[in-house]
């Protein structure tokens, strides 16, 4: 209820009159804000709607560092990324999707493995595959990627929000299957880096192919392979019978060894023999020839006077014997240059051997 003023000037001047000397005050004067109110009343209101509208509707959004928003008009996305910062927007026509740009880790393990709060990080089940023969197998895998921030207005008008089922986690699946389809299973331990390096190479290869150089893949890890409980024993009979082949082979080659050897020091001995063997009869050799130019140089020196004169003397030796023993019986034998001659007197006594040489 407003405040009457003229009621309080009229009771002053009643009590003025009335001798009371004049000095009556009012209770209680107006503020002046309260004088004003009226006229301040809608600006105030004004400013609490707008206030609620903007708590309510929330027309605004900030795009963190490592992040783009995308802003669709009555469903149409802007090809231009809106970066970094404060943007505003009208609610109900607009909104802005904020998509990470960041790198992100995808993982394929066992569900008592599956477990994260950092919401870079997707978690899903092993996959499961067959392999050449039809026998259940699975993998374990970390796929570590990323989306171009100049790629993402067209990626997402592509394949909506989702992209990253659509385009990532399909193309591992689809690769998984086709890669371990093409082995038996009891060989895939053996051949896990030929695996791994397929897997790396097609991944990325067909996540750039459908993303149109919108998402990269950096890498692909191959973490493990499950195989069935019978594959695993025929593996480690495999193992076993591998490891005891080996031992064989060992064996083998240390036996084949020692006989080499044996046969090298066999050898040596021989050569050792043979040339100690061929040492003397070279000894002979040189000897014979030696004995040879002897006689050579003796059969040299025997001229025709020599001879002569060795005759002559034979001879008279010969004369002599006979002048003494007349019956005595004489045996000429081969001497070299001259002959022997043996004088058989009958008388051991006269014997006499005769050697001219």
């Amino acid at each position: 209820m407003p405040i009457d003023n003229d009621y309080f000037k009229n009771r002053q001047q009643n009590n003025n009159g009335g001798g009371n000397g004049g000095n009556f005050q009012p209770p209680f004067e107006t503020p002046e804000f309260f004088k004003n109110f009226g006229k301040k009343a809608g600006m105030l209101y004004a400013i609490i709607i707008i206030i609620g509208v903007l708590f309510i509707f929330k027309p605004f959004v900030i795009i963190e560092s490592g992040q783009v928003g995308i802003k669709a008009t009555t469903g149409k996305y802007d090809k231009e990324p809106l970066n970094p910062g404060f943007h505003f927007y009208i609610p109900v026509i607009q909104r802005v999707i904020v998509v990470d740009t960041k790198v992100r880790l995808l993982t394929y393990m066992n569900t008592q493995n599956i477990g994260s709060f950092d919401q870079s990080i997707k978690n899903n089940p092993a996959i499961n595959v067959l392999d050449s023969r039809g026998l259940p197998i699975s993998i374990e895998l970390t796929v570590q990627y990323k989306i171009i921030a100049e790629g993402v207005p067209e990626t997402i008008a592509t394949w909506g929000p989702s992209w990253e089922d659509k385009i990532v986690n399909q193309i591992v699946g689809e690769v998984a299957r086709s890669v371990l389809g093409g082995y038996n299973a009891e060989v895939l331990p053996m051949k896990r880096n030929d695996v791994a390096e397929s897997l790396d190479r097609l991944i990325k290869e067909k996540v750039t192919e459908r993303s149109q150089g919108a998402v990269i893949v950096e890498s692909v890890q191959l973490k493990e392979i499950v195989l069935p409980e019978k594959i695993k024993e025929q593996i480690e009979k495999v193992q076993i019978a591998n490891q005891e082949a080996e031992r064989v082979r060992y064996e083998v080659q240390r036996a084949k060894q020692e006989a080499e050897k044996r046969a090298a020091l066999a050898t040596g001995e021989a050569e050792a023999r043979r040339i100690e063997a061929q040492g003397r009869a070279d000894d002979v050799t040189i000897e014979a020839k030696a004995q040879a130019e002897a006689n050579k140089e003796i059969a040299q020196s025997l001229t025709q006077n020599l001879l002569q004169m060795q005759q002559i003397e034979v001879q008279g030796k010969f004369n002599e014997a006979l002048r003494e023993n007349k019956d005595a019986k004489i045996f000429l034998t081969p001497g070299g240059a001259t002959p022997n001659i043996w004088v058989d007197t009958k008388d051991k006594s006269r014997d006499t051997i005769v050697n001219q040489k």
